[in-house]
């Protein structure tokens, strides 16, 4: 396991090229402005949600960090990245414009229900690309709609570990289906380290980076203690 708590930017030039069997992230995106944050859970109560994001942190365009990805993984490798509506247009050009080969749109069926004038929201969308040739996944019986429920670990004042924690067996579908033990796999943007818990789990070699000190040392102490 290779953790760094730092920028994405400044670590990704520093894997070599074709190094990385498969990418698995959520990167930090836009969502909708909300003025009335008081019609969903705890999360959208902060300030800074009312203005389109989740973290301090949320500037990062996918085209800085994309072209990164695109020499890092072989050929044939896959890469998973979760997004909303709200950015799906951009993100499926700057893929294109990268190189990589949009394969599909998974849908994360979470369970829970969000608030919203238009419908409300119930999923995340998951884009499945690939570079190079076509490889198929291992499982290939698994849907494109992945229902797993949305639970977030809570700290001791019963408050969320991390606002968009994407639960292990989420990952671990992913994973499982787009790599094979002792292959390396990459998450960009680790949060609290769901990928590298179920890299541990599937025994796979994993590099992950996190900006934020907090949930850097969340991600590392989960990691570290996770029993295989």
């Amino acid at each position: 396991m290779q953790l760094f708590n730092d920028d994405c930017l400044k670590v990704l030039p520093t894997i070599p090229d074709n190094s990385v069997d498969l990418i698995v992230t959520d990167p930090p995106y836009r969502m909708t402005s909300r003025g009335n944050a008081g019609n969903s859970g705890g999360m959208f109560l902060k300030d800074i949600n009312k203005s389109g994001k989740v973290f301090s942190h949320n500037d990062i365009l996918i085209s800085e960090w994309l072209p990164h990805c695109y020499r890092i993984l072989k050929d044939s490798g896959h890469i998973y990245i979760m997004t909303n509506h709200i950015n799906l247009h951009e993100y499926l050009n700057i893929i294109k414009s990268t190189g990589f080969h949009f394969i599909k749109s998974l849908i994360w069926n979470k369970g829970n229900k969000i608030m919203s004038q238009y419908y409300m929201s119930q999923f995340e969308y998951i884009l499945f690309c690939r570079k190079g040739f076509a490889k198929k996944i291992n499982n290939c019986g698994t849907a494109d709609i992945i229902d797993i429920p949305n639970k977030k670990q809570k700290n001791s004042e019963g408050l969320n570990l991390h606002d968009t924690e994407k639960p292990v067996g989420l990952m671990k579908v992913l994973i499982e289906n787009s790599s094979i033990e002792n292959q390396t796999v990459l998450d960009p943007f680790m949060g609290i380290g769901s990928a590298g818990v179920s890299c541990k789990n599937l025994n796979r070699n994993f590099i992950g980076i996190e900006m934020d000190k907090n949930y850097f040392d969340i991600a590392k102490n989960r990691i570290e203690t996770t029993l295989i």
